[in-house]
C-alpha cells in the first residue's frame, strides 16, 4: 500500500500516541508499505519535503507548550497527493493539519481512516472549558464520521463512542514491548536513591502531571497508605504543569522528571505497585508497561486496566469515579514487597498476551481491508470491530 500518514505528535515529544505512531509508521515501513509521513516540524528541526516525509509549519498548544499542532493547507496537500498517489490517507490526530489531509483527499476522492487516541472533549472540562465540551466532541465526531474507518483501543471505547453517534469504528487494541519493559531491568541503586530497602514498599505513577491525569489523586492514596506503613515510598515520573504544585504539596513523594528507554524501564521495574488514577484516558501505554514490567495496577475500572488487569489477580480495580476505593485499593499493596509476587507473576502473563506485532499486524490488515473495499466500490465499508 502507499499511504499517507498525518500525524501532529511525534517524537521527541514525550506522550503515549507520539511513541505509538512512531512506532506504527516505522512498523508499515518494514512490511514494504510506501508510508509518507506528515508532520509538523519540532523546533530546530529544518523544513523537509521529501518523497516519504513532509514537515509543516507548527503552533505550540496553549495549554500543552511542549506540544504542537500542524498548519498546511488542504490545496498544498492535494497537490502533494496527487502526486504520491496514497491508496490511503490514515490521520493519526484530529488537529488542523488532518482536517486540511481530510479535505485534500475528499476533493481527490481517496480513501481516509483515522485513530480515536484522546478524550480531548474530556480535557476541556480541566481546564474550565467545560461549557465546551458538547462542541469538542460535536467536531470529534465530524472529523472521524467523515472517514470511512475509526480505529479506537478498546472494546469500551467502541461501545461508548457508538452510543455518541460515531460511526465504523474498529478495535485494534495496543501493545507492550516485553524486552524493554522487564522485571530483569530492577535496579537496586535506583532504590538506594529512592531510601528504599528491598523490603521498602515503592508505588510509582507515570505520565503527564496535569489536571486531566488525577496524578494528584495517586498522591493522596499514599499519603493516606503512609499512614499504616511510614516507611512506604512514592515515585513520580513525569513533567507537566501541576508538577511544581504537587511537588510542594507532597514532599515525602519523589519526582523525578520524564525518563525515557533504558531509563524509563529501570524506574517501572524497581517499584513494587503502579498507580494509574486517570478517568481520561482512551487506554494509558502505561499500564502495559507496568504489567510488563511485572508491578501490579491499581486504576479505576476502564479504558487499557478495564481489558487487561484482572481484579484481585494482576492488580486492583476501583469502580470508575470511586476515589475512595483507589485510596482503599492502594493501601492493600502497601505492604512488603514480598508478598506481591503471585500478582507480579500474574502482571507479567498479562502483558505478554499483548505484543505489539499482533496489534500492528491487525491494524495493518484493516487497513488493507478499508483499501480494497474502497477500489471496489464507492459504497461505505462495512466495518465489523
Amino acid at each position: 500500500m502507499r499511504i499517507a500518514y498525518v500525524t501532529e505528535t511525534w517524537p521527541p515529544e514525550l506522550n503515549g500516541v507520539s511513541l505509538t505512531v512512531e512506532r506504527t509508521v516505522r512498523f508499515l515501513r518494514s512490511r514494504g508499505h510506501l508510508v509518507e509521513l506528515i508532520r509538523p516540524r519540532q523546533p530546530g528541526e529544518a523544513r523537509l519535503d521529501a518523497s516519504d516525509e513532509l514537515r509543516t509549519a507548527g503552533c505550540v498548544i496553549p495549554m500543552y507548550p511542549d506540544l504542537r499542532f500542524g498548519l498546511a493547507r488542504a490545496g498544498t496537500l492535494a497537490r502533494r497527493f496527487r502526486q504520491s498517489r496514497p491508496d490511503l490517507v490514515h490521520l493519526a490526530t484530529p488537529g488542523p493539519m488532518p482536517w486540511a489531509a481530510l479535505a485534500a483527499a475528499g476533493a481527490l476522492g481517496l480513501a481516509t481512516t483515522s485513530d480515536f487516541r484522546t478524550n480531548f472533549h474530556q480535557y476541556s472540562r480541566h481546564y474550565g472549558l467545560g461549557l465546551f465540551a458538547g462542541s469538542v466532541l460535536g467536531l470529534l465526531r465530524r472529523f472521524h464520521n467523515l472517514t470511512r474507518r475509526t480505529f479506537v483501543p478498546t472494546q469500551a471505547a467502541r461501545r461508548e463512542l457508538a452510543t455518541a453517534g460515531f460511526h465504523h469504528l474498529t478495535v485494534v487494541g495496543r501493545g507492550v514491548d516485553t524486552q524493554r519493559f522487564t522485571p530483569a531491568a530492577r535496579s537496586d541503586e535506583l532504590r538506594a536513591q529512592w531510601r528504599a530497602g528491598p523490603d521498602t514498599p515503592v508505588l510509582l505513577a507515570v505520565g503527564r502531571i496535569a489536571a486531566e491525569k488525577n496524578i494528584a489523586l495517586a498522591l493522596r492514596a499514599f499519603e493516606r497508605a503512609r499512614r499504616d506503613r511510614p516507611d512506604l515510598r512514592m515515585v513520580v515520573v513525569g513533567d507537566g504543569p501541576a508538577r511544581a504544585r504537587l511537588t510542594t504539596a507532597h514532599p515525602a513523594a519523589t519526582f523525578v522528571g520524564a525518563k525515557r528507554g533504558a531509563e524509563l524501564a529501570a524506574h517501572y521495574a524497581s517499584c513494587d505497585a503502579f498507580l494509574f488514577p486517570s478517568l481520561s484516558d482512551t487506554f494509558g501505554n502505561v499500564v502495559m508497561e507496568a504489567l510488563a514490567s511485572g508491578l501490579p495496577v491499581v486504576s479505576f475500572n476502564c479504558a487499557a486496566a478495564a481489558e487487561h488487569v484482572d481484579d484481585g489477580i494482576s492488580g486492583r480495580l476501583a469502580v470508575p469515579g470511586d476515589e475512595a476505593g483507589f485510596i482503599a485499593a492502594t493501601a492493600a499493596f502497601a505492604v512488603a514487597p514480598a508478598s506481591l509476587q503471585s500478582f507480579r507473576e500474574a502482571a507479567v502473563a498479562a502483558a505478554r498476551r499483548a505484543t505489539w506485532d499482533e496489534v500492528l499486524e491487525r491494524f495493518e490488515a484493516r487497513l488493507q481491508d478499508t483499501v480494497d473495499a474502497f477500489q471496489a466500490s464507492p459504497a461505505p465499508v462495512p466495518v465489523v470491530a
